[in-house]
């Protein structure tokens, strides 16, 4: 693992969770967790390479220093880029493949590459490109945002095991030309249709979500994990990195779609602004103001005693009142009845404050009484929500086991929720988290004390 200080003059000791951008975090199988992230520092300038962190807790970060020496050649010439974005580690057998983004901002001269590693501390090889973007003139309209080819950065991998024969796919895209899926070889990780050994695919592959040339198709940082039950879900982030951003979700029968949201809208056609609003910038009673939470990545745990293993969203997020600031955050994530993502109000506070055992979730009703601090998640999501008071609102409450639940709202729109125990981040002591999702696509979340 190379460590070396970018300059001679930045102290990283004290960054923990600061200066975490785009992360994707991995466990490994002494329990320790692995945060690899953008070479991003909110004070200026930091070296290239893949930032990486370690955690016993997946709450408290130590700086372990940069996957790589710096841009690899290849990018570098390419792309002009000065640092790598938005890592992403998988382990394939007993290895661990990593991709990295280098392009710079702006510019949809971009690339995707590979570096293996037998564990996530590294040391780290390059394995060359996997797919590019070229810069393109722009549209008709001026604009260099319209629905040309897609731009090389924000890979995601996904594993499908449900055919005969298992299949590897990248999912990426970053705003122009939307967001694709392009097939990998399994055995060396690289571009299934890469034209020849070791020449990057041209791209894009197939594609899966897309918004309007009029808001620079800003639809970023996907990621696609199987749902439970069968099918798959998108989480994708929409907006400005800087301050409006917020994830969506969406789900599909197969890998390569289509993706609709809870209202059936297609993420493919611009003409909508579709997707399924389940984590946006807000501040609970108390608390900080927590602006533009975005690019999540889910570590999906072990399984245990023949249970799934506990999934997490970790993604970024930046201070209301200092927006320039930005730091890594985990939240649970959790399935609706009819297996569709929601996102924890709390943040997740470790393993001893946790309660990982869903049998023992709520299974009255009536636990979903009474009063809540209530988040209304996707009523507004460009902006900091406030919490209001106040109660769920819900009628013929039915339980389905391990803290899911099914409702009408007083309209009688029909409601799946998911209630957990967690813990309060802002009174420090255990609580209730309910989240609920609506045939409207609205997304609730509320916290009370336990």
């Amino acid at each position: 693992m190379t460590t070396l200080d970018p300059a001679g003059s930045i102290d990283t000791t004290g960054w923990g969770a600061g200066h975490a951008h785009d992360p994707t975090a991995v466990r490994d199988d002494d329990g320790t967790y692995w945060l690899f992230s953008t070479d991003a520092h909110a004070d200026g300038p930091v070296r290239g390479g893949v930032q990486v962190r370690r955690s016993d807790d997946l709450v408290t970060w130590t700086f372990h220093g940069w996957a790589l020496p710096g841009v690899p050649a290849a990018a570098a010439a390419l792309t002009g880029a000065t640092g790598l974005w938005a890592p992403e580690v998988v382990r394939v057998g007993d290895r661990w493949r990593m991709y990295w983004s280098a392009s710079s901002f702006g510019s949809r001269c971009s690339a995707i590459g590979l570096a293996e590693a037998d564990h996530p501390g590294g040391p780290w090889h390059d394995r060359g490109l996997v797919v590019t973007s070229a810069a393109v003139p722009p549209d008709a309209t001026g604009s260099p945002h319209g629905d040309g080819p897609p731009n090389a950065i924000d890979a995601a991998v996904v594993v499908d095991t449900t055919g005969a024969v298992e299949r590897h796919w990248m999912v990426y895209g970053s705003f122009f030309g939307g967001i694709h899926a392009l097939e990998l070889d399994p055995v060396t990780g690289l571009a299934l249709d890469a034209p020849a050994p070791g020449v990057p695919s041209p791209g894009p592959g197939v594609l899966l979500a897309r918004r309007a040339p009029e808001v620079e198709g800003a639809v970023e940082g996907a990621y696609v994990l199987p749902r439970p039950g069968g099918g798959w879900a998108m989480l994708a982030s929409w907006d400005s990195l800087f301050s409006t951003y917020h994830v969506r979700a969406a789900v599909a029968d197969e890998v390569t779609g289509p993706y609709r949201d809870r209202t059936g809208r297609d993420l493919r056609d611009p003409a909508h602004d579709a997707g399924t609003v389940v984590l946006a910038g807000h501040r609970l009673a108390g608390g900080p103001g927590l602006r533009a939470p975005g690019h999540g990545a889910v570590l999906t745990e072990p399984a245990r005693d023949g249970a799934p293993g506990r999934q997490l969203l970790v993604h970024h997020v930046r201070d209301e009142d200092d927006p320039t600031r930005h730091r890594v955050q985990v939240r649970r994530l959790v399935w609706t009845h009819d297996g569709w993502p929601l996102v924890s109000p709390q943040p997740w506070a470790g393993q001893a404050r946790e309660v990982d055992d869903e049998p023992l979730w709520p299974s009255d009703p009536a636990v979903l009484a009474g009063t809540w601090e209530v988040l209304d998640v996707g009523a507004d999501p460009r902006t900091v929500r406030r919490t209001h008071e106040g109660t769920l609102d819900l009628l013929h409450v039915r339980a389905l086991g391990s803290g899911r639940f099914a409702a009408r709202r007083a309209d009688g729109t029909p409601v799946q929720a998911v209630v957990l125990p967690a813990w309060d981040s802002v009174r420090d002591v255990a609580a209730q988290v309910a989240v609920l999702l609506d045939d409207h696509g609205r997304v609730t979340a509320a916290t009370r004390p336990a």
